[in-house]
């Protein structure tokens, strides 16, 4: 007895969803940041190069939209980590503006010992200090939530913000490995929004 061969599955069409696309945008945003940022602020020699740099903007920039895109992203992954998300994110992003415009005026007209104090002033005032620290601190609980609700594909992104603190210390080798950390756990989360 010949059987007829089972019909062919039709192929699965994938929508791509909003969300998906805000997450992608981000996580290429999150490469650019450090792979773009002058690393000489460090030492007095560097600080006035790095940050009168216009790669020095460009870099801050990316860091700050991918932030806002994440958050817009961020319905998708429960309200908790929504809100989350944006409490962070309205926490960071006062000090990523003093980064991206003060520093950068301060880089174009001073120099030498007399930047580096005014840079560390700006950078660990302990209001600015205080107030960055706690939004990292949140956005690292908005990336564990998403990882609790998303599961495997959500765990690179969790460890990628709970280390986003810590990447500030070290190389500018590490930096970028975390940059790159991040931008794939943003496109493994975009591809769980993707509506087959």
């Amino acid at each position: 007895m010949v059987t007829a061969p089972a019909p062919a599955r039709p192929p699965t069409a994938v929508r791509v969803t909003p969300s998906a696309v805000l997450l992608t945008l981000a996580g290429v945003l999150f490469v650019v940041y450090p792979v773009v940022r002058p690393q000489g602020d460090a030492t007095s020699a560097g600080a006035a190069a790095a940050f009168s740099s216009p790669a020095w903007v460009v870099a801050h920039l990316a860091a700050v939209a991918g932030f806002v895109l994440v958050g817009l992203a961020m319905r998708s992954f429960g309200r908790a980590a929504e809100i989350t998300w944006w409490v962070g994110a309205g926490l960071v992003l006062p000090y990523y503006g003093a980064e991206v415009f003060a520093l950068h005026v301060l880089g174009q007209r001073m120099a030498g010992e007399q930047l580096m104090e005014v840079a560390e002033a700006v950078r660990l005032g302990p209001a600015a200090a205080v107030v960055f620290v706690a939004g990292l601190v949140a956005l690292a609980v908005a990336g564990v939530l998403v990882a609790v609700r998303k599961g495997a594909a959500g765990v690179p992104f969790a460890i990628a913000m709970v280390g986003f603190l810590p990447q500030f210390f070290a190389d500018p080798e590490i930096r970028i490995a975390h940059g790159v950390l991040l931008g794939i756990g943003l496109v493994l989360l975009a591809r769980r929004t993707l509506r087959r």
